[in-house]
């Protein structure tokens, strides 16, 4: 397994221009990185040129770009809305190739009030069905996110990726997102996954717990899980440090667990 960040990590110093994407990059080379997660949101522009010069700074500095992430809401009551989500997916996986990302991070949404969860479902499978088909023609592996709403364990998880029997639809397996037994809840989504977020906790009730990363990492050697271990950090205080201090404590995790 190999380590890489999200910029999502920083996202108070990108949407404030306090960080670019370039030293953002930067960053994850002094932290003696792999890879890092291209997130959607953080793009000052999305034009070819653009991407390109992204895909090549990241190159240069002998960066793998791990995986991108959009947001989204393939659940959303308003047939318009979710039409609009699919194609937002479909053109960020043509932009993933750009990248050269082979992995782009999606999300199912919540059941909106007044439809039934599995017609709700229904709709998340029908939208992955659809976008797989363009994922495969661009070479890029769509991976919901297990991220609370439709994705709040991993039964809910599997059932709306497993029926699908797509080689272009996995698993972002998210080791903050899930609560009660998260490690049992890990052990039935790894072989689903391909690409994954480490936070530094999970909320449990009232308090947050600390994730044990040691145990992560033999659940996910068991499952044959060879990819990246991705810091999504969110916790308060100053993300510089903190990274630093995290991707330390993982690199560690990687040699002893």
């Amino acid at each position: 397994m190999k380590l890489a960040c999200c910029a999502y990590s920083y996202r108070d110093l990108l949407t404030t221009g306090k960080m670019t994407l370039e030293q953002f990059l930067d960053t994850a080379v002094e932290l003696g990185l792999d890879g890092v997660e291209l997130t959607q949101y953080y793009f000052p522009e999305e034009t070819p040129d653009y991407l390109h010069h992204i895909k090549r700074e990241a190159l240069v500095r002998g960066l793998d770009v791990s995986g991108t992430a959009v947001g989204g809401d393939f659940s959303d009551a308003d047939r318009g809305k979710r039409r609009g989500q699919i194609e937002h997916v479909k053109d960020w996986i043509a932009k993933s190739e750009m990248l050269g990302s082979p992995v782009l991070r999606v999300f199912a949404g919540r059941a909106p009030d007044g439809v039934l969860r599995s017609v709700a479902e229904q709709w998340v499978r029908d939208a992955l069905a659809e976008c797989a088909e363009v994922g495969a023609a661009h070479g890029v592996v769509l991976a919901l996110e297990n991220h609370l709403g439709l994705t709040g364990d991993a039964e809910e998880t599997l059932a709306l990726v497993e029926p699908l029997d797509s080689p272009w639809v996995a698993i972002n397996l998210d080791f903050g997102n899930f609560r009660g037994d998260m490690y049992e809840e890990f052990r039935r989504c790894a072989p689903r996954a391909v690409t994954t977020h480490a936070k530094v906790a999970v909320a449990q009730g009232d308090a947050r717990e600390q994730v044990d990363y040691r145990r992560v990492v033999r659940i996910m050697r068991e499952a044959g899980y060879r990819g990246y271990i991705s810091i999504e950090y969110e916790e308060r205080g100053d993300p510089v440090a903190a990274v630093s201090h995290f991707a330390a404590y993982l690199r560690g995790c990687l040699v002893d667990a």
